[in-house]
């Protein structure tokens, strides 16, 4: 497979890491409710990053903003600051891929070129990490709550939707930055030095013959 179909899946996989960071950071389905026990659930909490909504058995949902960003606990206010940067980086990133990509003529210069990707590819590397770290923690926190027998039934939760696109939208972007240093190594010159040929007819000195 040449370095540019490389290139191209490797910017199909960032375009949908960056879409799946930004789905992840908006919706508020980081945390459902559980339904723990015979009784009858009627409406369901979600919590997210930004807001937590409840959701009735009729199809109607009601959301709320956090009111202050001190009464988040440390894993939403980190959880809030890298999946922002995620979302920077990995954008920056796949900028920065298109312009030294080898199917496009946004940098003339070839030897460059493996330099630039490379740039791109750490970013995304990056970026993948920043997105895996905020979802593992809050994952890793819901289920201690939820196996911990002193928190009430009412308050423990279960993993939502937004950390599994979490997980596979960093997965992706790490794939697109290993790719991508796999195959964005600079390209070696065939020769030491720089060899110099001429010609016989220049290189022969004019003689005059009699």
């Amino acid at each position: 497979m040449g370095s540019s179909a490389v290139q191209m899946a490797c910017v199909a996989f960032g375009v949908i890491g960056l879409i799946g960071v930004i789905v992840c950071c908006a919706l508020p389905l980081w945390k459902v409710s559980a339904f723990i026990g015979n009784n009858i659930v009627t409406a369901q909490s979600q919590e997210g990053l930004w807001m937590e909504c409840v959701k009735q058995s009729t199809g109607q949902q009601q959301c709320k903003v956090y009111d202050s960003l001190l009464q988040l606990g440390s894993d939403l206010q980190t959880a809030r600051a890298m999946t922002i940067i995620s979302c920077m980086l990995s954008g920056l990133s796949l900028l920065i891929l298109f312009c030294g990509a080898d199917f496009t003529t946004c940098v003339q210069n070839e030897e460059s070129k493996p330099k630039i990707s490379l740039v791109a590819a750490v970013g995304l590397l990056l970026a993948g990490l920043l997105v895996i770290i905020p979802v593992s923690w809050s994952a890793h926190n819901t289920v201690r709550d939820f196996h911990n027998q002193l928190v009430h039934d009412s308050l423990k939760r279960e993993l939502g939707a937004c950390i599994y696109i979490g997980w596979a939208a960093g997965v992706l972007m790490l794939l697109a930055g290993g790719l991508l240093c796999c195959f964005s190594r600079p390209r070696s010159s065939s020769s030491g030095g720089t060899a110099t040929y001429y010609s016989n007819s220049a290189s022969a000195p004019n003689k005059n013959y009699v």
